[in-house]
């Protein structure tokens, strides 16, 4: 019984696992576009440990046409939250806030790397993340390197498996704006009110 408990805990935790929701459809995706006012931006979101300072988790917000966030083989899940192959649509300013406070807790916090880019770089960061699908557990930051070097300005980026060596190669870019957002809860339950509450 003790083995079953931890195995559901260790998956209800679990910030890069696989991805066990069902896609909504392409008609909700559409209706559910949020487009950002202000310069377009992409903004590197990495979770890190606390205790031991390593990367526990890497999603990408992308503010195009449109802004999403990639969040490959990620956990956030909320019914009113569309999404379709890893990306979530509809983010505006209180669905981003209500992603970090998912994911900052008292054992990680959430570091964003935010840049300037042009509209040619967005879109095709945004088309990109659109056409990429669902990554598999532990891909995060592998897809989510392997898609930004694709795009003129971030070839030298470097492909990694490792959230925290990506967050560090991402520094290395020009004009990027770091903050770091901490949480002191036990995570999950106590964010997902907070998400509600922060979205109504």
């Amino acid at each position: 019984m003790r083995i079953w408990q931890a195995v559901a805990c260790v998956c209800f935790v679990a910030a890069c696992a696989n991805d066990t929701g069902i896609d909504s459809t392409v008609s909700e995706v559409a209706g559910a576009a949020y487009a950002a006012s202000g310069p377009k931006t992409l903004t590197l979101l990495t979770m890190v440990n606390n205790r031991s300072g390593s990367g526990g988790h890497t999603a990408l917000i992308v503010n195009g046409s449109q802004q999403v966030i990639f969040d490959p083989a990620g956990s956030f899940r909320d019914p009113r939250v569309t999404e379709r192959g890893d990306v979530l649509y509809g983010m505006s300013p209180a669905w981003i806030q209500a992603y970090k406070s998912a994911h900052a807790r008292s054992t990680f916090h959430v570091v964003s790397q935010e840049i300037t880019v042009s509209d040619a770089q967005a879109e095709q960061v945004l088309n990109l993340v659109m056409a990429n699908g669902q990554v598999p557990g532990a891909y995060c930051a592998n897809a989510t390197s392997s898609l930004l070097q694709k795009v003129q300005g971030f070839e030298e980026l470097g492909k990694t498996f490792y959230p925290v060596k990506l967050s560090e190669n991402f520094a290395s870019l020009p004009n990027v704006t770091t903050t770091k957002y901490y949480e002191d809860d036990d995570g999950d339950v106590i964010d997902a009110v907070r998400a509600k509450q922060l979205v109504q």
